[in-house]
């Protein structure tokens, strides 16, 4: 892991920032999140957050807070919204919230009321005690948090400086146990997050980027010390056969389809994925769960299987076991939900092809290119797991919560 630090490039961030009449620190806090999000082995996608603390011209305490719909990789500071601290501090001595609540709690208090909605981890990034604060989803972190023994690894790589968090449902319960945490271990230097991620945090900006890039090479040098290689993002080397795409598009473009008025393919063949997709185990595998929470959104919690030279036939068959899976999915775990579900579509997002590729499935190029970054990011997540010990992300019923949050599900009830 490179750390892309560079004195000159920070000093130019925070005399932008100060030339803005924003805070230095702003303007650094602009600065690492780039060179966070530039890096695909830290954060695809949105999947990832920043935050920064100052003290704005009337000696009042706020925290500019990576906001809804920006990329930490283009971020600029609208994409930080400020929000004020002491409401913060003060709800969390009070009643539970609800996400909903949460999220009026933070609009409430956003010094600008037009602004993003701040992550749904700002009310953590708010309770940690230092100025700077980063989370990253990074490739080798979760293929060492995506294992029963994750804790145990964890200790044998960083001792005490990380502090151990089981899996949390993101969002106010995950603040509130991050926060917990974080008051018995004060003196850890980051959060390891079982199935999730990492936090790291600093006085500085470079003291809390440092530690990111430090501790996710731990990782990477934990893996290599036993054997195990994690090869970065690599190029795909062949084209999906046409007769493939035909068939493919004939049956996940059929009536009833959300592909049916139109639909793009992302295909994906690199080493890493082939490797992975020549796994005999590959049926089980692939359908235990998404490598961190939030990928669910995007990929679905499992993807449709079939075989190189599968028919049309083959293909449409395969596609009516994936939604009878996904249906079955639902209706297993919707009675258990705490308030009524919506059933979103049962169509996959991503279709592997044994031994071959995998593609990526969209309305339009961005939405199938997101899921085959994402595809491929598994792909070498799994491989590099299961050399560890064995792939095993979050439960079910967790992943299930996670893809139908009450949030995504307010705006569909709505509609």
């Amino acid at each position: 892991m490179e750390n892309l630090w560079n004195d000159n490039d920070a000093a130019d961030y925070a005399n932008d920032a100060k030339t803005a009449g924003q805070p230095e620190a702003l303007g650094l806090r602009v600065y690492t999140s780039r060179i966070i999000g530039k890096v695909a082995d830290l954060v695809l996608h949105g999947g990832g957050n920043t935050s920064v603390k100052v003290t704005d011209n009337d000696g009042n305490a706020i925290m500019h807070v990576k906001g809804s719909g920006w990329d930490l990789e283009t971020i600029e500071s609208p994409g930080l919204p400020a929000v004020k601290l002491a409401p913060l501090h003060a709800a969390r001595k009070e009643k539970k919230l609800s996400d909903p609540e949460m999220v009026a709690l933070l609009r409430s208090n956003l010094l600008d009321p037009s602004a993003p909605n701040p992550s749904v981890e700002a009310l953590l990034h708010a309770y940690l005690p230092f100025d700077f604060v980063d989370h990253t989803h990074s490739t080798a972190v979760l293929a060492l948090a995506n294992q029963d023994k994750s804790e145990d690894i964890m200790r044998e790589i960083y001792g005490d400086r990380l502090a151990f968090l089981p899996y949390v449902m993101p969002g106010y319960d995950l603040s509130i146990a991050g926060a917990d945490l974080f008051d018995r271990f004060p003196t850890c230097e980051g959060l390891w997050l079982k199935n999730h991620g990492l936090f790291t945090f600093g006085t500085t900006a470079k003291q809390s980027y440092d530690r990111m890039i430090d501790f996710v090479t731990d990782a990477e040098n934990y893996l290599t010390a036993k054997g195990i290689a994690l090869p970065g993002p690599e190029t795909s080397d062949r084209d999906l056969d046409p007769a493939i795409v035909d068939k493919l598009s004939t049956a996940l473009g059929a009536d009833g389809s959300p592909f049916a008025d139109a639909m793009a393919m992302d295909f994906r063949s690199t080493p890493s994925i082939r490797k992975y997709l020549s796994n005999d185990a590959l049926e089980t595998i692939a359908v235990r769960g998404t490598a961190t929470p939030d990928h669910v959104i995007r990929i679905k919690p499992f993807p449709l299987i079939i075989g190189a030279d599968a028919s049309l036939d083959d293909i449409t068959s395969a596609l009516e076991d994936y939604k009878a899976r996904y249906r079955a999915y639902f209706e297993r775990n919707a009675p258990n939900a705490s308030e009524e579900k919506v059933m979103l579509d049962a169509w996959p997002r991503m279709v592997l092809i044994k031994s071959l590729g995998l593609v990526g499935l969209g309305a339009n190029d961005k939405a199938a290119r997101i899921a085959g970054d994402l595809g491929e990011q598994t792909a070498r997540i799994i491989n590099a797991a299961e050399d560890v010990g064995t792939f095993q992300p979050i439960h079910e019923a967790d992943l299930f919560d996670m893809e139908y949050w009450s949030l995504e599900q307010a705006k569909l009830q709505k509609k």
